[in-house]
């Protein structure tokens, strides 16, 4: 008898470990889901959950002019040739 309970107790923790694994794989399936196809509705059962939008928010960045993100790109280039600069000086 005390085997059978012995038995039992250990059929009852596998089978409490396969629901939790099951659980996490199901969560992790609907994360997957949600990062592949951001087009599906998202469902919440929060009353208070609202969408803002991200571009007209007040603490939003400034968009840049065409013209700045002609500098940007143009100063970004030449960090990148100062630091291929920097690598061959310091390991030639």
């Amino acid at each position: 008898l005390l085997l059978l309970l012995h038995v039992q107790t250990e059929f009852d923790e596998y089978l409490a470990e396969r629901m939790r694994i099951l659980a996490d794989a199901a969560a992790l399936k609907r994360l997957a889901v949600a990062f592949l196809h951001p087009e599906l509705p998202v469902v919440t059962t929060d009353p208070t959950a609202c969408a803002r939008c991200f571009f007209d928010r007040y603490s939003a960045p400034e968009r840049l002019s065409y013209d700045e993100a002609e500098e940007q790109a143009r100063i970004l280039e030449d960090s990148k040739l100062l630091k291929d600069c920097a690598v061959m000086y310091a390991h030639p």
